[in-house]
């Protein structure tokens, strides 16, 4: 396992989170700095890779394609500013509706990109605005990041990337 990675939940981290649903692109605003922070985890060799919930799938409230014509603009958006997103992985289960183990607080996804990507989880950050985000960091070995709500990553960025185990 030779590579290292940034890992980012995407409503709150990513985008603007609202309060409500996410799925259209008129809804869907990045977080300011965002850019600056995704060119600097990458010009230091991080891949850059987004696990996120979307149990408004499971509830029937939108569609994997609503979510697909969203990442497809978040990936072309990430594109013409210079940064590859490497993969997004997504839970369209609800616990209400179903048990899974991809569903954060679990860790399959971000075990996927792991295995997929052979990333060394203790070189690794999960950054995320809940408890769970952290916990499925916890689990599958990589440390795990709570930060607020729609909160810049320009700080937390440069301290990621001057940090000695880094």
């Amino acid at each position: 396992m030779k590579n290292k990675a940034i890992f980012l939940d995407r409503d709150g981290i990513i985008n603007i989170e609202r309060g409500e649903y996410t799925y259209r692109l008129a809804d869907f605003v990045f977080v300011d700095g965002l850019v600056k922070s995704l060119r600097r985890f990458q010009t230091q060799g991080f891949k850059l890779i987004i696990v996120s919930n979307q149990s408004g799938i499971g509830k029937g409230i939108y569609s994997f394609a609503d979510v697909e014509l969203l990442h497809a603009h978040l990936l072309r958006f990430m594109r013409l500013n210079g940064i590859e997103i490497h993969e997004i992985y997504y839970c369209p289960h609800h616990p209400d509706i179903g048990r899974c183990i991809c569903r954060k607080p679990d860790s399959l996804l971000i075990e996927k990109a792991v295995a997929r990507f052979e990333i060394n989880p203790a070189l690794s950050w999960f950054i995320g605005d809940k408890p769970r985000d952290t916990a499925a960091a916890e689990k599958a070995g990589v440390r795990g990041i709570l930060v607020e709500s729609n909160s810049s990553l320009l700080e937390l960025s440069e301290k990621i990337v001057q940090s000695p185990t880094n």
